[in-house]
């Protein structure tokens, strides 16, 4: 499979050269996604809004892809203040339970004090292997 980039037209792709996703053989590789409302550049105050906003984000480009979230093997967490993880986790789980990716959490600052969370994902291209 040749390489396909994925654009979800936030103007931080433009601005900095990234692409949303990139799609290499097997896997699409999602870029840390922040809780940004894409259509009206809004951001909510609350960690649990922003991570579902981030899951949102990043189901559409693994949608693009030929992916979906129950493909996904690999999530990095980035938040810049750990109190707030704990309040997101039944958001990680309502999109990820199922497919139960290996996880890491990490702590850093984010490009904008707005963003309490930064969420990168690596997923395989192709249908679910879960059945519901």
């Amino acid at each position: 499979m040749k390489r396909k980039l994925i654009s979800s037209g936030s103007e931080f792709e433009s601005k900095i050269g990234y692409s949303r996703a990139v799609v290499d053989g097997d896997y699409v590789f999602v870029s840390g996604t922040t809780g940004y409302n894409y259509d009206d550049m809004s951001i909510s105050d609350d960690p649990a809004e922003q991570a579902e906003q981030c899951l949102k984000n990043i189901a559409q480009a693994l949608e693009e892809a030929g992916s979906s979230l129950d493909r996904a093997v690999r999530v990095h967490y980035i938040f810049p203040d750990k109190a707030d993880f704990e309040p997101c986790w039944p958001v990680f789980s309502k999109y990820l339970g199922e497919a139960k990716p290996a996880a890491t959490m990490f702590m850093a600052g984010l490009l904008d004090d707005k963003m309490k969370l930064e969420i990168e994902i690596t997923a395989r291209v192709g249908k679910s292997d879960y059945s519901y």
